[in-house]
């Protein structure tokens, strides 16, 4: 595995693909449980074309979602979050 210029910073990868937060990712890279392409990544900021490359956690492949769609909504004050409220306020 090589480090590819034009590719996309491993953790970024890996938070996409639901794996945790970016930060969590890079604990888990300097902890030695990340593997691209058969090799143990710990170097961070390492580039990859998740297209090209196999990787794992922990021996688990991780699967690449190249469809997800991020929405980004506005949630205005005194608005909850949630399908149900049993205090009745706005949601």
């Amino acid at each position: 595995m090589t480090n590819d210029p034009r590719g996309e910073r491993l953790q970024k990868v890996l938070a996409h693909a639901g794996v945790g937060s970016r930060r969590y990712c890079e604990v888990l890279m300097e902890q030695g449980r990340i593997e691209v392409d058969g090799q143990i990544v710990t170097e961070l900021g390492t580039r990859v074309d998740p297209a090209k490359v196999s990787i794992h956690v922990d021996g688990m492949p991780v699967q690449i979602h190249e469809d997800k769609l991020t929405l980004a909504l506005y949630k205005p004050p005194g608005v909850v979050s949630t399908k149900e409220d049993e205090k009745g306020r706005p949601s």
